[in-house]
């Protein structure tokens, strides 16, 4: 199981891909996936994304208490500059 502080990381990289672009089935089926390791393998409630400056804040509750994890924004919009790069390399399949 991967770590909470990854899990998070990798459910944030790719909603902010999602959000830019929600036509990306691809992109919503991973972040629904990391989403579903939130909650089920984590126990993560009220899950709430702030952005300030530098930073993406994750704020979160477990076990009852009330925490927050902080990311750079480089670190984070790092995949969705790429795709905005090259989307040619990023092509959307649809469902079938």
């Amino acid at each position: 199981m991967k770590s909470l502080q990854d899990v998070i990381y990798n459910w944030l990289t790719i909603k902010v891909v999602c959000d830019a672009r929600p036509e990306d089935t691809a992109a919503r089926d991973t972040m629904e996936l990391f989403e579903g390791m939130l909650k089920d393998d984590h126990g993560l409630s009220d899950i709430v994304i702030t952005i300030e400056d530098e930073m993406y804040y994750v704020s979160f509750v477990k076990d009852g208490e009330q925490k927050k994890q902080r990311f750079p924004r480089e670190l984070i919009d790092i995949m969705l500059n790429q795709i905005n790069e090259e989307p040619e390399k990023f092509s959307n399949y649809p469902e079938n």
